[in-house]
């Protein structure tokens, strides 16, 4: 507790550490605001009554991801995910189209291009879901006091404003905070159901279903779940990687020692996005309708739901790691920085030998975020309550695991640069130190 809290003390010497923790919460408040203002002309009192013996479901669960501001009918309801969605499809079209291709290989132009089109096909999914939402959610309950043309209107821009300002927050939070902006808006709007939900769940336990002791139990699981998640998202395969030895002073000079690092390939190296991106798909049912012929996947305890997210999770997390990680020009870069694989012929055979294994370890990493991914539901099975199930795995799980250990990793970094001990024992949150021996191969 005492080196916890001088290294908050040292986080609050580093000016530049100090002012972007201060943006990054101040946003988030700000955003937390926004998810608590109704849409006009929607009685919140009607959609509470009216939408209370169905609060679960996938409908539960886009609340959870909102924050709470689907179930109020908030400016905020539809979240950052239209924003995610966006994302998934610009990224499989670089895939596919070669126009979006060159402007991923364009840099920093390419790149601006690239999240003018990305914020361009938010608004065009946000036109799509929004009046779904007030249709299916809104008129479904009663809730809207007029729903006249002039409601419509207003209603379904409002929803697309919030959605862009939520965007918008994500980025400046990403470019002047700490952490990434849009997956620490998704963490908080989690976050932001856990404590409500503990106290349910206790008291669900204390009258009588388990009693204090089964309710100690899951607590338990819980903190497990916690400690295999931070395993899987930290797992690292080192490649150790010799650099040839120097010549030092010219003809006749003594050879230099050579030097030995290693590459840390991760067992998850795609992080969260998987997660999220597959997440933001399988909302598309609920958007739709549970008439539609998608409506069996809209219960997320069904096994199809839980099949079909998992097979996403598996494909995501193969298809991010492909676009994050190039095994060719890492070797292209060892080749030119006289690095070398120890048995492994530089070039083309180094670029096969990393390929082979990122492909052996994501497949076990890729299983595992699926397996934790699916934990709710059976988390249900065994009686505990869908609020706290929610949090017991799944992609809140996920996510608030990822997303904590990023935002330390970056904090951890800046007190590393200047001489401070990082948040963890040592400054050895794996990922930032451990990895800093090829920070110039990479």
């Amino acid at each position: 507790m005492k080196k916890f809290i001088e290294t908050i003390k040292n986080i609050w010497k580093v000016e530049e550490l100090r002012n972007r923790i201060g943006l990054t919460l101040g946003l988030i408040l700000i955003y937390r605001v926004g998810s608590f203002i109704i849409i006009p002309g929607v009685d919140q009192g009607a959609l509470a009554i009216n939408s209370s013996g169905e609060s679960g479901g996938l409908v539960g669960l886009l609340d959870l991801f909102a924050g709470g501001a689907f179930s109020k009918a908030s400016i905020m309801a539809l979240g950052i995910m239209p924003y995610i969605s966006a994302s998934i499809i610009m990224q499989l079209l670089g895939m596919a189209v070669p126009v979006v291709q060159k402007m991923q290989k364009d840099g920093e132009s390419g790149r601006r291009k690239i999240n003018g089109y990305t914020r361009f096909l938010t608004i065009a999914i946000c036109a799509f879901q929004a009046p779904s939402y007030l249709t299916m959610y809104v008129l479904n309950y009663e809730a809207a006091v007029d729903p006249s043309l002039m409601w419509w209107t207003t209603s379904i821009a409002l929803l697309i404003a919030g959605t862009m300002f939520a965007m918008w927050l994500g980025e400046r939070i990403t470019d002047k905070g700490i952490g990434n902006g849009i997956s620490l808006l998704i963490t908080v709007g989690i976050l932001a159901r856990f404590p409500g939900s503990v106290l349910t769940e206790f008291g669900v336990r204390i009258d009588g279903a388990g009693g204090i002791f089964m309710f100690l139990v899951e607590l338990i699981v819980f903190f497990a779940i916690i400690m295999v998640t931070v395993l899987i998202v930290q797992g690292v395969r080192r490649v150790p990687i010799n650099y040839a030895k120097e010549v030092v002073g010219g003809q006749g000079a003594s050879m230099g020692a050579s030097s030995r690092s290693y590459i840390p390939l991760k067992v998850n190296a795609s992080g969260v996005m998987p997660i999220i991106f597959a997440q933001a798909i399988m909302t598309v049912p609920a958007m739709i309708g549970q008439d539609s012929i998608l409506g069996f996947m809209a219960d997320f305890r069904g096994f199809w739901y839980n099949f079909i997210f998992a097979l996403m999770i598996i494909i995501f997390t193969y298809f991010y790691t492909a676009i994050t990680i190039n095994p060719k020009q890492i070797a292209d870069d060892l080749k030119r920085n006289g690095g070398f694989v120890p048995g492994v012929k530089p070039g083309s055979e180094t670029a096969d030998f990393l390929d082979n294994i990122l492909s052996r370890i994501t497949l076990p990493g890729s299983l595992m975020l699926a397996a934790i991914a699916i934990i709710p539901a059976f988390a249900m099975m065994f009686g505990i309550g869908e609020g706290f199930a929610m949090f017991m795995g799944g992609t809140s799980m996920l996510i608030m695991v990822g997303v904590v250990l990023d935002t330390l990793q970056q904090i951890e970094t800046y007190l590393l640069n200047r001489h401070y001990d990082g948040l963890m024992e040592g400054g050895a949150i794996r990922g930032r130190r451990g990895e800093a021996p090829v920070g110039n191969v990479i």
